[in-house]
């Protein structure tokens, strides 16, 4: 079945996602937050650099300029425990960036979480570890945002501001993201051939869904509203350790979703970050933190603690 589409692609962001935050808060954790508030309020007018997922998040803004009349909307909304007042550094810099944001929650240090789902947020992309599990245990998509380790963090800032190709590209993970983690239990606790005789079993049984079904079934409607082909402005891509012959449920399923993914890389276990490369990912999600360590070595990863792989131990056995 299908889920109803949207109006708007909503997605909500930390401030130090969008934003190089990491040397004031790293005052913060050490001197606290009157020294903190402090510096932010000595450099309000300092721009600040951009963050990790800056480039990915100006790419989708600069969707409403050229999409057509009928397109979803690409909203961004800024979540922020700054106070409204240290807050001013982050709103000026939005817009010596030129970013189209104009919604944004300033919670004096409160978690922010509560505020993505009034907000309509399909996605959350986050720095905080925390807020990512408590919105998806709200039921909402989020990953926290972890940069490419291939380049040097000043490198990585410049990349993300002038990076010069337009088209964006979202790489998913199947199980456990996309998918439901039924099929990563079967593995974990009974084998890789037991997965796949599962898998062959059920091939004609939809998989169901997992936490960034939502979020991709929007992504899809956005895409639908562009020609296709190669000059379209969204390519995706399902990068999943599976293979045949565990591959026809996962096709059947997106057939049955009504889901178009562009790329699908059957990998059978093979390391992930050489193909993220291959394909040129913006951004890549995956609840393995072993998959996101090979990832990130070539390209920005969102880690989605979701599923099996992200249960305590003893919980999980």
């Amino acid at each position: 079945m299908s889920i109803p589409s949207v109006s708007t692609l909503t997605i909500a962001i930390s401030s130090r996602a969008l934003f190089d935050l990491e040397d004031s808060h790293a005052l913060f954790e050490e001197e606290g937050i009157e020294a903190y508030s402090n510096y932010q309020r000595t450099h309000e007018d300092d721009i600040l650099p951009p963050g990790i997922a800056f480039a990915l998040v100006r790419k989708l803004l600069a969707l409403n300029e050229s999409a057509p009349p009928d397109a979803p909307h690409v909203e961004v909304i800024l979540l922020s425990r700054n106070s409204a007042d240290t807050g001013l550094r982050i709103f000026n810099s939005i817009q010596h960036h030129g970013l189209p944001i104009s919604r944004a929650t300033f919670t004096s240090g409160e978690p922010t979480w509560p505020y993505i789902r009034p907000f309509g947020a399909q996605l959350l992309l986050s720095a905080n570890p925390e807020s990512v599990r408590r919105a998806l245990a709200d039921g909402i998509a989020a990953a926290t945002i972890l940069p490419s380790a291939a380049l040097p963090p000043p490198a990585r800032a410049g990349e993300a501001a002038n990076s010069a190709r337009a088209q964006i590209r979202i790489a998913f993970d199947g199980d456990a993201v996309i998918f439901g983690d039924e099929g990563e239990r079967v593995s974990q606790e009974s084998g890789i051939e037991a997965f796949h005789r599962h898998e062959r079993e059920r091939a004609r049984e939809a998989l169901s869904g997992g936490p960034f079904r939502g979020f991709l079934s929007a992504l899809h409607d956005l895409q639908e509203a562009f020609p296709a082909g190669p000059d379209a402005p969204i390519r995706t891509a399902l990068v999943t350790a599976r293979s045949a012959p565990a591959h026809e449920r996962v096709i059947r399923t997106l057939r049955e979703w009504g889901v178009r993914l562009d790329e699908a890389l059957f990998l059978g276990g093979r390391p992930k970050g050489p193909f993220l490369e291959a394909f040129g990912a913006d951004i890549f999600f995956d609840d393995s933190l072993h998959n996101i360590d090979s990832a990130r070595q070539h390209v920005t990863a969102g880690h989605v603690p979701h599923g099996i792989s992200n249960l305590p131990k003893a919980a999980a056995e």
